[in-house]
Parts: C-alpha cells; sequence; structure tokens
C-alpha cells in the first residue's frame, strides 16, 4: 500500500512541476516579446480602412466602427495591427461577458490622432497592475498585452490609457 501512496505523491509532484514548467515557460515568451520592440518603421496609414480591416477580425461580439475624419498618418502599420488588435480582443472578452458589444471611433486632434476602443463590458475593478509585465486577470493570459500595446503606443509618440466608463471600458 505505501508504494502505491509513494507513487501517487510522485505522480502528483511531477504533475505540479510540469504544470509550473508551462507556466514558466509562457512567462519567458511573454517577457521575451515584451523586451524586443523594434524601433517602428514609419509608412502612410490611412486610419479608417486599417481600422476597418482590424474590426473584421474580431468575430464574437459586435464591433461598430463609429468613425473619424479621413486622415493618413505616418505609423508603423505592423505594430498598430498589433496594438489594435489586442485592444479589440480585450474588449471583446469584456463584452462576452455580459452580452454586450464594442466600439472604434478616433477623432485628429493637433497633429495627433485619438484612437478609442470601448466595450460594454463590466469595467475596470483595479487598475494598479494593468500596465505591469505578466500580470493578468485572464485565467489563460500572459500579462504582455497591455503592456506591448502601450510599448507601441509610446513608440509611436503616443500614449495608452484605460478608464472606466458607463457600462464597461475604454482604451485611448
Amino acid at each position: 500500500r505505501r508504494a502505491t501512496d509513494a507513487r501517487a505523491d510522485l505522480d502528483e509532484g511531477l504533475g505540479v512541476i510540469e504544470s509550473r514548467a508551462e507556466g514558466l515557460g509562457r512567462f519567458l515568451q511573454a517577457y521575451a516579446r515584451l523586451a524586443t520592440l523594434p524601433k517602428p518603421s514609419l509608412r502612410a496609414l490611412e486610419v479608417a480602412p486599417w481600422v476597418r480591416r482590424m474590426v473584421t477580425l474580431e468575430t464574437r461580439v459586435p464591433v461598430v466602427v463609429e468613425g473619424g475624419p479621413e486622415v493618413t498618418i505616418a505609423a508603423d502599420p505592423d505594430q498598430l495591427d498589433s496594438l489594435l488588435i489586442n485592444l479589440l480582443r480585450n474588449a471583446a472578452d469584456a463584452a462576452l461577458e455580459t452580452h454586450g458589444a464594442a466600439r472604434v471611433r478616433w477623432r485628429a486632434d493637433r497633429g495627433w490622432l485619438a484612437l478609442e476602443v470601448e466595450d460594454d463590458g463590466p469595467g475596470l475593478g483595479d487598475t494598479a497592475n494593468l500596465f505591469v509585465p505578466v500580470f493578468t486577470t485572464k485565467q489563460h493570459g500572459s500579462g504582455s498585452g497591455l503592456v506591448r500595446s502601450r510599448q507601441i503606443a509610446e513608440a509611436h509618440g503616443g500614449t495608452l490609457t484605460l478608464e472606466s466608463v458607463e457600462p464597461g471600458c475604454r482604451a485611448r
């Protein structure tokens, strides 16, 4: 009987080790992605077609393009794709919790583009750690999405902020 107990303990211990190793692997992959953002390769990017193209990638909830002015910016399209895809995914994740939707709008403001992604989700809880690398509120998240998105915004001379709205959250 003791041999079977020892075997069960060993199997359980190996399972814990395997789980922690997988978690550490995800952590290291996320951290490596965060640490290596290349300098943006700026090109002309028409905002309206770009936003409409990115919105089609999120199919889990309705995403309404509220729009904005016809404007072209100098940006790295690949990096901005990553930023907007992440914000749309986060908005959809939140909207799924409340069976809501998401919206995207933009405006030109004194030579800057102000892009907003808003959702009808439950809103923000504790915001203190939202931009801390590898902090996540999602069961299978890596905690790199918002940090990476903020890095991309800052590399383009901008910022990324989150705020609670009624209902939901707005990323700007």
